[in-house]
This record gives C-alpha cells, sequence and structure tokens, in this order.
C-alpha cells in the first residue's frame, strides 16, 4: 500500500482547536508543484495504453467493424470488441439496488446512445491506440433517435431521484388556486448539462491472477469496490482502489462508470497494466449528466401576499434502457410556507445516456424555475421580491410540518442584503443604468440544500511518541477534505494538528462512505470524532486505573485530552502525556474506531436543511443583448464551519455554478442524430475567471443540535440552488423582460 503523505507547518491554534480555523490546504504544496498523483499519473511497467471507439448514432447497433485494418496498424495490440471481450460474472444491464445502474461494455452490438463506447483499442502508444480506434471506420444499422421532451408517450415514473415519491400533495392546491386573489402560472425550460471536471474519468488497471489493482478517481472507493467485484466475481478484498486525489467530481464520479470497468477488462484481455483516460468529447454520454427539464409552477396568494398555494410539475427523462428522473420539483417542499402544495412529476424516455448525479441534482434545476416564479408572484402582488420572500418565510417544513432542526436563512436574508445594498433597489425593471449606459438589475433567490450524513468509519491510533495517525477512505475532489478532516482528526485525538497524521483515498483503508450529497464533511467526520473518542476513552481508562498516575481514580470526574496530555475535569493542574502513560502500560500504541450514521430519531422528529441566500447584481448592454454578472453576494448558514477558507470555496464554487446554469451552459442536440454537437470546451460554455468580476460569500453563525455529534452541514452544493434564480431575477429586473428557457442568451432578450 502506497501511503499519501501530507505535511503542513505548525500553526498556532486559537483555544487549542483545529476545528474553526481557516487553514490552507495542506495538499497545497503537493498540488502546486505537481507531486499529487491524480490517476492518470500512474504508470506502471508494462503498461499500454486504451481508447475508446464511441458510437456516431444515438440509436441502432453496429453492423461491423474493421478489426483487421485497426490491428494492422503499428503498435496496436488488440482491439477489444463483444466477440472477445473478456467474460463478466454478473449481466451489466441486472440492477441489484437503487445505486447500482446499468453500464455499457460491450455486451452486444446494440447502440443507445451517441458516445456509446462500441470498442476498445489498447496499443503501446496512446497515438496509436487512437489511431486504431480511428481505423476501426465502424457501419451502423441505424434507427431515428428520441430526443425531445415534447415525447407524446410519457408516463409518470415509478420514483423520482433516489427512490423519492413522484407526487406529493398536501392541502388542496386547486382550490387555494381558485381563491387566491393573485395567481401566477408559467412554465420554465432548463436545458441538459453535461459533466466538464477539470480531470476526466481515468483509470490505470494491473491484474495479478485474480487481485486487481486499480488507479481511478472515485467520490465512493467502497461502492466502486463492491460494484467491480460483483461484475467480475472476485472478491471485494482482492480489488485495491487507490484515488488519493480527484480533478473534480461534482457527482460523475460518485459511481463506477462504464469506461472504467472498460480498462478493467482491457487489461484483463491483454495481460497487461492498462490506462484508460476519457477524451473531453467522451465525457458527454456514458458518465451521467444532468438531464433537461419543463416545469410548469402555478401559485396563489391573498391580497397581502401570502401564499395560498404552490403547485409544481416537471417533465424530464430518463434513458430508454435505465431509470434516473431529475427530482426538480421537489424544492418546493421546503422553501415556503403555503397551505396546499403539490410536486407531480411525468417522464419520457430518450436516446441518451442515463442522466445521474449532477452537483445539486433536482435542487438546481427546480430552484431557478421557483424562484423564477416567486419573483414572478412578488411583482403581481407589488412586493419587493425579499419582502414577499419573507412575508412566505417557512418557520417549519411546509409539506412535513416538522420543525427544523436549525434555520437561520432570516439572518442570511439579512446579512445579505445588508451587505449588498439591498435597500436602494428599485421595485420596478429597466429602472437602473451605468454610466456606459448599461442597464443594471439586482436581484435575489433563496439557497438551501439538505442536511444529509451516511455510514463512514474510521481508525484512530495514539502512538508513544506523542504522535497520532487517522485512517479513513475519504476522497479529495477538490473541496478540501485532506485538511477539513484532518482538523477533526486533531480535534478528537486532543493533538495540534502537526502532530497528527492524516490517510485517505485508499479502499484499504475504513470505509467513509460516499463523497456526496453535500454529506461527505458530516459522514467522514463524525466516524473520525467517534474514532478519537474511543481511543481516548482506552487511554483514559489505562491512566485513571494506575496508581502512578497523577489521573489514577478519576474515572468519576473524568478527563480531558488537550495538546497531547490528559487533565482530570475537576483539577487541570493535575495531567499527564499521552507517551508516559502508554510507556508505563508498555504500548507502543493504542488504537480506536468509530463510525457514523444518521439518526433516524432526529430526522423523523426535525426537517435538516442547510439555507442560504444569493443577491446578484447584473449588467446588460441593451443593443448586444449581453449580459453580465457584476456583483454576486451570498449569505449561508451550513452548522458548525470546520474550516471558513475551504467553506467560501465550496459556496464560490457553487454560486460560479449558478452562474453558469443562468447564463452560460447547455448542451446542442441533433435531433437528427442524437449527437450532442458541442462536446467541447471550447463550444460547450462554461465561465471563465474574466466572467466573475466580484463574489462574495458570507458564513452566517449557525448552531444545530440534532443534525450530528458536530453539528456539521455539507456546504458543496447549496451554492448553486440561490445563484442561478438569482441571475435569472436580476435580469428580469435589468431588461424588464422575463426569460423562462434558460440559459438566458443574447437572443432570448433582444
Amino acid at each position: 500500500m502506497r501511503d499519501i503523505a501530507v505535511t503542513q507547518a505548525p500553526v498556532h491554534l486559537r483555544q487549542g482547536s483545529s476545528i474553526g480555523q481557516p487553514l490552507t490546504r495542506r495538499d497545497g504544496i503537493l498540488k502546486v508543484t505537481g507531486a499529487a498523483r491524480y490517476a492518470a499519473d500512474n504508470n506502471p511497467e508494462g503498461m499500454l495504453h486504451a481508447v475508446m471507439a464511441v458510437s456516431s448514432i444515438a440509436r441502432g447497433r453496429v453492423v461491423a467493424l474493421d478489426v483487421m485494418a485497426a490491428k494492422a496498424h503499428p503498435g496496436v495490440v488488440e482491439v477489444m470488441t463483444p466477440g472477445n471481450r473478456p467474460a463478466l460474472a454478473a449481466d451489466p444491464d441486472k440492477k441489484t439496488n437503487p445505486f447500482t445502474f446499468r453500464l455499457d461494455l460491450l455486451q452486444d452490438d446494440r447502440v443507445r446512445y451517441a458516445n456509446q463506447p462500441i470498442a476498445v483499442v489498447i496499443g503501446e502508444t496512446l497515438e496509436a491506440a487512437a489511431e486504431g480506434a480511428r481505423l476501426l471506420a465502424p457501419r451502423y444499422e441505424a434507427q431515428a433517435p428520441r430526443m425531445s421532451l415534447d415525447a407524446e408517450e410519457s408516463f409518470v415514473p415509478k420514483a423520482v431521484g433516489v427512490g423519492n415519491p413522484p407526487d406529493v400533495r398536501k392541502g388542496d392546491v386547486e382550490a387555494g388556486l381558485m381563491g387566491a386573489a393573485r395567481r401566477v402560472e408559467a412554465t420554465y425550460d432548463t436545458p441538459a448539462q453535461f459533466h466538464n471536471a477539470m480531470e476526466p474519468h481515468a483509470i490505470v488497471a494491473s491484474w495479478d491472477g485474480d487481485r486487481l489493482l486499480i488507479d481511478t478517481p472515485s467520490q465512493g472507493l467502497a461502492m466502486a469496490q463492491m460494484r467491480a467485484a460483483e461484475l467480475l466475481g472476485i472478491p471485494a478484498e482482492n480489488i485495491h482502489i487507490r484515488s488519493p486525489f480527484l480533478g473534480g467530481g461534482f457527482g460523475s464520479k460518485g459511481l463506477l462508470a462504464g469506461p472504467q470497468m472498460l480498462g478493467i477488462l482491457a487489461a484483463k484481455l491483454v495481460d497487461r497494466p492498462v490506462k484508460l483516460v476519457l477524451r473531453r468529447e467522451h465525457m458527454y454520454g456514458p458518465v451521467g449528466h444532468r438531464a433537461a427539464t419543463r416545469q410548469t409552477l402555478r401559485l396563489g396568494a391573498d391580497d397581502a401576499g401570502a401564499l395560498q398555494a404552490i403547485s409544481h410539475h416537471a417533465r424530464t427523462y430518463s434513458s430508454t434502457f435505465d431509470d434516473f428522473f431529475e427530482p426538480a420539483a421537489d424544492i418546493a417542499h421546503t422553501l415556503y410556507a403555503s397551505p396546499a402544495i403539490a410536486t407531480t412529476y411525468d417522464a419520457v424516455r430518450l436516446d441518451t445516456g442515463t442522466p445521474l448525479f449532477m452537483r445539486a441534482p433536482g435542487e438546481a434545476t427546480g430552484s431557478i424555475a421557483l424562484e423564477s416564479a416567486i419573483d414572478e408572484m412578488a411583482w403581481a402582488c407589488g412586493m419587493d421580491p425579499l419582502e414577499f420572500r419573507l412575508k412566505n418565510y417557512a418557520e417549519a417544513e411546509p409539506i412535513s410540518g416538522k420543525p427544523f432542526s436549525s434555520k437561520a436563512l432570516r439572518e442570511c436574508y439579512a446579512q445579505g442584503a445588508e451587505r449588498f445594498g439591498w435597500k436602494s433597489r428599485p421595485l420596478a425593471p429597466r429602472q437602473m443604468q451605468d454610466e456606459a449606459g448599461l442597464l443594471v438589475g439586482w436581484g435575489v433567490g433563496t439557497a438551501t440544500f439538505p442536511a444529509l450524513m451516511f455510514q463512514g468509519h474510521a481508525r484512530a491510533v495514539l502512538r508513544q511518541d506523542g504522535g497520532g495517525l487517522v485512517e479513513t477512505g475519504a476522497h479529495d475532489m477538490g473541496q478540501g477534505a485532506w485538511t477539513a478532516l484532518a482538523q477533526i482528526a486533531a480535534d478528537g485525538l486532543g493533538l495540534p494538528l502537526e502532530r497528527v497524521e492524516f490517510r485517505a483515498g485508499d479502499s484499504r483503508l475504513p470505509d467513509a462512505g460516499i463523497a456526496g450529497g453535500s454529506a461527505h464533511t458530516a459522514t467522514a467526520g463524525i466516524a473520525i470524532h467517534a474514532a478519537g473518542a474511543d481511543v481516548i476513552a482506552k487511554l483514559a481508562a489505562l491512566a485513571t486505573g494506575d496508581e502512578h498516575s497523577p489521573l489514577f481514580g478519576a474515572g468519576n470526574a473524568g478527563v480531558i485530552a488537550r495538546a497531547g496530555r490528559l487533565h482530570r475535569r475537576d483539577d487541570e493542574s493535575r495531567s499527564e502525556g499521552f507517551g508516559e502513560i502508554l510507556g508505563r502500560a508498555g504500548l507502543s500504541e493504542i488504537e480506536g474506531r468509530g463510525s457514523s450514521a444518521s439518526d433516524p430519531s432526529a430526522q423523523e422528529a426535525h426537517a435538516m436543511h442547510a439555507h442560504g441566500a444569493v443577491f446578484a447584481e447584473v449588467r446588460m448592454d441593451p443593443e448586444l443583448g449581453q449580459v453580465r454578472v457584476a456583483r454576486l453576494v451570498g449569505a449561508f448558514a451550513a452548522g458548525t464551519i470546520v474550516n471558513p477558507r475551504m467553506v467560501r470555496s465550496q459556496y464560490y464554487g457553487g454560486m460560479i455554478w449558478g452562474m453558469s446554469f443562468a447564463l452560460h451552459e447547455h448542451a446542442e442536440m441533433d435531433r437528427r442524430t442524437g449527437r450532442i454537437m458541442n462536446s467541447n470546451l471550447a463550444d460547450y460554455h462554461v465561465p471563465v475567471n474574466a466572467d466573475v468580476a466580484s463574489i462574495e460569500a458570507i458564513l452566517v453563525e449557525e448552531h444545530d443540535p440534532y443534525v450530528n455529534a458536530l453539528g456539521i452541514k455539507g456546504v458543496g452544493e447549496i451554492g448553486i440552488t440561490g445563484s442561478a434564480g438569482a441571475i435569472a431575477n436580476a435580469v428580469w429586473h435589468a431588461t424588464g423582460k422575463r426569460v423562462r428557457h434558460f440559459p438566458i442568451t443574447p437572443d432570448k432578450l433582444l
């Protein structure tokens, strides 16, 4: 097992605690010097390169591949096709649990979407493999693809997201709408969006008999290990996955994808290590994406502006061969108080890769529509948008009636509005211009995301030399887990941070759960916290039971761990160092274990969410229709903040993604062929530094005694949920034109 050593210069910790400190990344030097090893940086001896050949049609079958031409090319070693692919122990089209999705692993000649893998060429060099893939010159028997949300054969899915019901109602929505003094009905379209992490999916696979070593980016090591074991028919413990660093995940690397399995099978076929790295255009199809939606919102309010009914209907799609339906309408369950709420869905099947998890799945797509509709209703009521949101503030979760475990959204509104200068906003649109004659608009959006936690495990060790070790199979995809989790580890062990060795990113370590749903810091952090408590308890038992220790007999009074020593709670002058306790007991080290899981009773009693408010200023050229975001100010409340520097970074990323959602990002589909026409970073637009003029994130203090032992809520996804809507609302305020088909591009404003 290769250990990843991460070091940092000693730091001064306020009041002896690491939690709450804005420490710089422990892995920062490794990354900026190129020493951080990502999956594709591994080059084992004898390694070959693999390149996927992918379909150029979206529906039909492959009738011919020129395998001979490909194999005749110098440097091509083998071509893997449905005819010679190593056998699998399980059908890749069989679903065994809600997190098992069907994979295209060359099981037959069918084509189910454009960019589906249809062969893998293996070569001595990347260039040889790429040329071999071109020489395959596939021929197809093509059928007309189904690519439109307007398909007549819609249906109600059995579930949306992961097991959520497709029809949820409270109260009589129709009666509420009929009796409302003000009504708004509008339909909003959001486009398909595709993952474009800096690091594409990659795998380096090496077989040794029935043992497999994998270097691959993963947001869920244990799940990837189990899925590979199921498909290959070998014990999970025979599969060793290393994933110390990810160059971005955002949901796309939460599950083992088809191309990663193809790399494993290619290595099996040639009995040599194989590296397979997706080309940028290959990201558009086999590794999940955010599905397009069409959302119809109907809102009703009384004369005072109080909502009487919310109806949120979403149409979306999945692939023809699997089920994942974007849970866009579910956002209406949690945000605004109303006596009547209904969320419903219908769906169609299209010839695309299966949509899957993408940063804030459901919440991102749903919030831009809901926040736009809320603004439209505020205008219909003649109210300031922020005033309207406060008027309809939910003191308890609207759909369930549960009290919130904590909710500091009022403080988010207040601090964000004050910082932004919201009180100067004119009510009517098209009232502000800058000195260059650009139209200026201000908008607000409410942010929310559920506070989730999964099952995780950790191991903690205290050593006689006064140092500590914490191990957990955690995942750092850029969010700062190497740093934040080490801070929790230091606090749990009662040691300075520089005395704690932290190991993560390896399947041989305790399972830290999946890094998804903004739950990883809570999941892995609580397991680490529990492991620290366990080892300190064992150390305390040694000391308090040893008559030679100054802590002897302190069992009832208890002890506390701080700066490498145990202190009596009732007399802190009586203390002893960890190393002294272990030395007298004849131990070189002592170990503790810890686990985490959500508390069902707390979840039953409380609604658990993080909240925020985002304020946006846009400037629009009235002649060109070009929109630029001049300012973004977000205020967020997410329980205990482990590392403010890392948290702000996450908020910035989410807010910028919200900008991308509102103004830039969409896949252009050719409905004749089913192909994506802009499957590259030149044509698939995402924001760059020049697009982000000014961005600020305010951390609003919040204490949550119910969500978990440390009061931690996730921050990775909430930033997108308020930002996209705030920008859309600011565009309306600047122009007086309400764009309901996203992204907002110049042609829709001129």
